[in-house]
């Protein structure tokens, strides 16, 4: 990284891992044609700088037993983010989270079991949480991993 942005060795870097988090440096450093050690250094600034934020499996939800998913959109009592974000990210079925502008003010991607559990998710917890003002729910009928 040159003055807080990414250079090519970088993307390619961050290219490898985001094919395969789980490579050695070794190999990322053959695949970029640079030494391992200035693998390791790349790898540790991106880290420190935040741009790598953690390395995880991805999965596929229908085979871990998650057979039930909905892009669930809300909208949220002004000046209340802050308070909601800390409690959406204590739900377990709420995969990922987006501060939005829009129509709406936040989008959640939800998963469940089944349709029982997703519907307590919506119904019980989200719909009931302090700052929410509606939401809108989307079912996903097919997940396309892109990368």
């Amino acid at each position: 990284m040159v003055d807080g942005k990414l250079d090519d060795v970088d993307r390619k870097i961050l290219a490898e891992l985001t094919q395969d988090g789980r490579q050695s440096v070794t190999s990322v450093a053959e695949r970029v044609h640079i030494s391992r050690a200035h693998a390791y250094s790349r790898i540790a600034k991106l880290t420190e700088d935040g741009v790598l934020t953690r390395f995880t499996a991805i999965i596929d939800p229908a085979k871990a037993g998650l057979r039930s998913s909905a892009y669930v959109t809300l909208k949220v009592r002004q000046h209340s983010w802050r308070e909601l974000r800390e409690a959406l990210r204590g739900i377990p079925e709420v995969h990922h989270i987006a501060l939005v502008g829009g129509d709406f003010d936040v989008i959640l991607l939800v998963r469940a079991e089944d349709n029982v559990g997703l519907r307590r998710v919506i119904f019980d917890q989200l719909q009931s949480m302090p700052g929410v003002l509606d939401t809108q729910t989307f079912l996903v009928f097919e997940d396309l991993d892109t990368r």
